[in-house]
């Protein structure tokens, strides 16, 4: 069985033309390869996937699978408004090398709950990988999953090996591990970002991790405890691990409610600078930087964490 673990989602970086910084993306992956990442998926929202070009996406994919050399898994990521679009992104990415293929409901639109399923079928009977569904915020893609729809797929998907959960909503969470491991004992759940305490208590067995760019010691430790079901001792560490997510999804929540923007500056505060955001995302202006700088020298859990590359 795949268990992809603690899965880290590295950010794109641009250069000032808004080309890919190749340069830099190698210093990114290899950055996560030493500092407790067990997987890597991409590109993943953080990684900016809705900024890339398909011939983008299939050339970053092919970077990164290259540069990590199977040391740690990469898992492809494989969304689109478009059924065919989406098949043909999972297809490259079992060609390319990629170790399994992450999925979500279509962008930007509401289509019936059978066409979703129709539409995550589709993608996950195009390859032999395993393959994670992904149940975004609904700002993000539009539509979310529900236990229903994750049942469906665990019937007709036999690659279907888990649920990567961004929604929060704890009973989705819920109904969805308990009754997909009736069909299916060896179903996952993963947590979309850090809050990993309160989804392991509930049957989680992995996490994908956004911040593990700014903060990879304390994602780490926190995610060990929850693993041995440490849950009280992991809870200040979960605090604080609030405290990042809260601070880079405020700093620009008048531009972008995700905190791409907020991750990218962050970043740089510790060390690792990685350019700016494409368009549609705005950069923090400069106000704004200064007071996510600011937060950020504050968090004192962030000493011990690694300054640059």
């Amino acid at each position: 069985m795949f268990n992809p673990g603690l899965v880290h989602t590295p950010v794109t970086p641009f250069t000032g033309d808004q080309s890919i910084d190749y340069e830099t993306y190698t210093k990114v992956l290899e950055f996560h390869l030493r500092n407790g990442a067990d997987a890597l998926a991409l590109p993943m929202p953080a990684g900016e996937d809705l900024s890339l070009t398909d011939p983008e996406q299939q050339k970053l994919l092919e970077f990164a699978i290259k540069q990590v050399r199977g040391r740690v898994p990469v898992i492809a990521h494989a969304s689109d408004a478009g059924t065919a679009l989406a098949v043909d992104r999972a297809v490259h990415a079992e060609k390319a090398g990629a170790a399994a293929i992450v999925s979500h409901p279509p962008y930007f639109w509401h289509p019936k709950p059978a066409l979703v399923v129709d539409h995550l079928v589709q993608i996950g009977s195009a390859v032999g990988l395993p393959f994670f569904i992904y149940n975004p915020p609904v700002e993000t893609a539009g539509m979310s999953l529900t236990t229903d729809i994750v049942l469906q797929l665990v019937e007709r998907l036999p690659n279907l090996v888990g649920v990567v959960d961004s929604s929060f909503d704890w009973v989705f969470m819920v109904e969805a591990i308990s009754n997909g491991q009736r069909i299916r004992p060896e179903f996952q759940l993963l947590t979309g970002a850090e809050f990993i305490v309160s989804a392991w208590a509930v049957g989680g067995t992995g996490a994908f991790s956004p911040l593990s760019g700014i903060a990879p010691r304390v994602v780490r430790k926190l995610y060990e405890l929850c693993r041995e079901e440490k849950y009280v001792e992991a809870r200040p560490l979960q605090e604080e691990i609030a405290a990042l997510h809260h601070a880079v999804t405020e700093a620009g929540a008048s531009r972008l409610k995700d905190g791409l923007a907020g991750i990218k500056t962050a970043m740089a505060c510790m060390g690792r600078d990685c350019g700016v955001p494409r368009p549609p995302v705005h950069p923090l202006g400069q106000g704004e930087r200064r007071k996510l700088t600011e937060v950020i020298d504050g968090m004192d859990f962030l000493k011990n964490e690694p300054y640059g590359w």
